[in-house]
């Protein structure tokens, strides 16, 4: 997952320039021509500091990168600037600041320990909204970059133009002067109301108390010896993911997965419920004024998919193709579950998981807790890098820097001797930190000027003891985002922001990710890593039944994430005066998910994506059909393939946004991407 508070930024609040410049060059020497009109300085008022030093020191620095931009914006009211090359340069020098400053504030706010450093990222955030709105209406400088002549820019540029263009009309730039005010208004009034829905999933992680070890039984013994009772007898468990997925894998008391499933299902409810009600009537009311019927028309509009016509039926395509497989399985469970409880007649939500681990186990003799204790967290890691170096071409070296907690270790990235990007990984769940998995850009790379910068965001075991075990679904997870961290280390080579990283379409920036996850089912490559701590490797004949069970459950999981796309869309793709969340989710549930809606849950309020992707979750779904696609090529050619590889790496990875995705693909594949992949491993028989 690509951090969503970045995409928030460029998306829902109404950014036409992602970033901004330090001192723009044409402004500066016209202004220093004698005649020379001075720039009309808007005022604005003073930022309000913190007491507490760290954050007083971040948000002073944050004021200092707003004043420059202020200054740059200001000038276009008295400059006539070029209307040329120059033009552009100086509007990707003003993207490069605001794209650092909102990218670390979306960082600090997720993950600094210090509370007040997260509530001054806020901040941070807040005032580059309202500026780069300002930017995005601006009639002074859309009408200097409208004058442009295309014909003598570059390829590159002429994309950069188009796109700006393109991007300050969705922002209402041609509206007149009481309307873009109300836009104005409304997008940061959306910027604050989504950072209060983001607050309160982050801080709204629940405790689950358990009476006895008793309860406990089915669980690893090393959950088991990391979870001691206090001095009450009781156990705390909480909804951070190293506690809550094992529990709902392993534990065989029903009882205790559906009271756990419950809590977690509850997060940060009833706080997000009004929260989100009021973030759904504001970006309908912006998408209005815009002169668009609904958000999610505006939203799809720029993405692979064009429409939520399109989309609805993307989704309704993929279920209908996912339903017999799905049903099957269902029965499989039911069966399953009958086993224990003969007057079974349903599966439930909470039991899902449980009962595929006992047929997982029984069918295709794939013990998870037995396959977890090849994954000791640092190997994993290691195993990773290994790969990445071996595919690439690259190395990848420690980076001594400062970090932001103690747990989080730095690298840098090498092609040759060249120093090519660098990355954090913030690997482990602490308070106040974000609670799921995701790449955060901090610094887009620039030729010539700036290297990239990202950090990897997850919740995985291992802080206290890098031996701490991983699920091979964490292994996984690990890969996928380390894609996103390696699109934006490739593509780091362009003059613009707006090429530079993971700026591609939207629905298409999970494909890479989603490819790369083939790997961890490859014994080849888990043998070159995978050990327990006898420092045996993973038995090859256990992988080949790993593979064999991966097909069990594709069906249910394709179904449960259609439910979710669809809430996504459906959410937004209306007047929310005639939506009722917690009717709307249960229906939608109804119709995609086999599992039915559990009573007294209300998942919506720590649905995070309904802030930060909002009515495009179907973006997954979507990407995951093209990286069925591209993986074809390495199943021909071979997974280790480092010719394969290194096209892949030139061809989808390197462009970053300077091309159409279905173009990227193409220049990979030699032909347009296809459905055929994805369809064939969904309709494989059980």
């Amino acid at each position: 997952m690509i951090n969503p508070s970045r995409k928030v930024h460029s998306k829902s609040k109404q950014i036409v320039l992602s970033a901004v410049c330090l001192i723009m060059v044409a402004c500066s020497q016209s202004s220093s021509k004698p005649n020379a009109k001075q720039p009309q300085i808007t005022q604005r008022p003073a930022w309000e500091l913190p007491t507490d030093a760290e954050a007083k020191a971040y948000l002073a620095e944050c004021e200092t990168d707003f004043k420059k931009l202020a200054f740059e914006l200001d000038s276009f009211s008295s400059v006539s600037t070029t209307k040329d090359k120059s033009l552009l340069d100086k509007l990707n020098r003003m993207d490069m600041i605001s794209d650092a400053q909102m990218s670390k504030a979306g960082l600090y706010s997720s993950v600094h320990p210090n509370k007040e450093v997260r509530s001054a990222a806020e901040a941070c955030e807040q005032h580059f909204v309202e500026i780069n709105t300002d930017i995005s209406l601006s009639r002074a400088i859309y009408d200097q970059v409208s004058k442009i002549d295309a014909s003598q820019l570059g390829a590159e540029d002429k994309r950069y133009l188009e796109h700006m263009l393109r991007d300050f009309h969705r922002s209402g730039v041609d509206k007149d002067d009481a309307t873009r005010d109300k836009i104005k208004k409304l997008s940061e009034e959306i910027n604050l109301i989504g950072q209060e829905f983001d607050k309160n999933y982050r801080d709204g992680g629940r405790k689950i108390e358990v009476a006895s070890v008793k309860e406990l039984d089915g669980l690893p013994k090393d959950y088991i010896e990391r979870h001691k009772p206090n001095s009450d007898g009781k156990i705390i468990l909480t909804t951070d993911s190293p506690d809550y997925i094992p529990l709902m894998q392993y534990a065989k008391s029903d009882a205790l997965r559906a009271r756990a499933y419950r809590v977690y299902r509850s997060m940060a409810y009833p706080e997000n419920k009004p929260v989100l009600e009021n973030l759904l009537v504001k970006r309908y009311e912006l998408s209005q004024l815009l002169g668009y019927s609904d958000y999610a028309t505006y939203v799809t509009e720029d993405k692979m998919i064009k429409s939520p016509k399109n989309a609805q039926e993307f989704i309704d395509k993929v279920s209908t193709l996912a339903t017999p497989r799905t049903q099957a399985e269902y029965q499989v469970l039911l069966k399953r579950l009958q086993k224990i409880d003969p007057k079974a007649t349903r599966v439930n939500d909470w039991q899902k998981m449980y009962l595929q681990e006992l047929i997982k186990k029984e069918k295709y003799q794939v013990d998870a807790q037995k396959v977890r204790q090849y994954f000791p967290y640092a190997r994993v890691q290691q195993g990773i890098f290994d790969l990445t170096q071996a595919m690439f071409g690259v190395t990848i070296k420690p980076w001594q820097t400062q970090t932001w907690h103690p747990s989080v270790k730095a690298f840098e990235i090498y092609d040759g001797d060249k120093v090519i990007g660098r990355f954090y990984l913030d690997m482990h769940p602490r308070e106040g930190k974000y609670k799921h998995a995701a790449q955060f850009g901090i610094q887009s790379g620039i030729k010539g000027v700036q290297l990239p910068i990202a950090a990897l965001v997850c919740n995985f075991p291992g802080g206290e003891n890098p031996n701490d075990l991983l699920e091979h679904s964490d292994v996984e997870t690990f890969l996928h985002e380390f894609g996103h961290l390696l699109h934006t280390m490739f593509s780091g080579d362009h003059e613009r922001v707006a090429f530079s990283g993971v700026k591609t379409e939207w629905d298409f920036v999970e494909a890479p990710s989603q490819m790369l996850e083939e790997w961890v089912w490859d014994a080849d490559t888990l043998a070159s890593f995978a050990r327990n701590e006898k420092g045996e490797v993973i038995p090859k004949n256990l992988v080949d039944k790993m593979r064999a069970g991966r097909d069990f459950g594709r069906g249910l999981w394709t179904k449960h994430q259609l439910f979710y796309a669809a809430t996504s869309l459906n959410l937004y793709n209306k007047n929310p005066a005639d939506i009722d969340l917690d009717k709307i989710t249960a229906q939608i549930q109804a119709t995609y998910s086999p599992f039915g809606y559990v009573d007294g849950t209300h998942f919506y309020a720590s649905f995070g994506h309904l802030n930060g992707y909002s009515a495009i979750y179907y973006t997954y779904m979507w990407s995951l059909v093209i990286a069925s696609d591209m993986f074809s090529e390495f199943e021909k050619q071979g997974l280790r393939n480092q010719a394969v590889a290194l096209k892949y790496r030139n061809s989808v990875l390197a462009p970053g946004g300077s091309k159409d995705a279905a173009d990227l693909v193409s220049d990979f594949l030699g032909r347009p991407f296809s459905f055929d992949a994805f369809a064939r491993k969904l309709e494989k028989s059980l």
